[in-house]
């Protein structure tokens, strides 16, 4: 099966894209579930390695920049609440 130019370049950019966007979700869920636990330190530690993955996702062209604010966004303020409490 002979693909075209623009698949072959479509798939490469998927494949780099991907490890990036792997990172990101599993800091996300690795600091929703220490807020869930209710571990302020860890859920703070996560926190801001999953800003910098999303800073670096962004930077790679990853992910979209409106995205990638709404994901530091709603991830902050979980964790504020938390802090709150």
């Amino acid at each position: 099966m002979a693909l075209n130019k623009s698949s072959k370049v479509s798939s490469r950019r998927y494949q780099e894209k991907q490890p990036y966007r792997t990172k990101v979700k599993n800091l996300i869920s690795d600091t929703k579930k220490a807020i869930s636990e209710g571990n302020s330190e860890k859920a703070t530690e996560f926190a801001k390695k999953a800003v910098s993955a999303l800073d670096r996702a962004r930077q790679k062209n990853a992910l979209h920049a409106n995205n990638v604010a709404r994901k530091k966004s709603r991830l902050l303020q979980q964790l504020n609440f938390l802090s709150k409490k």
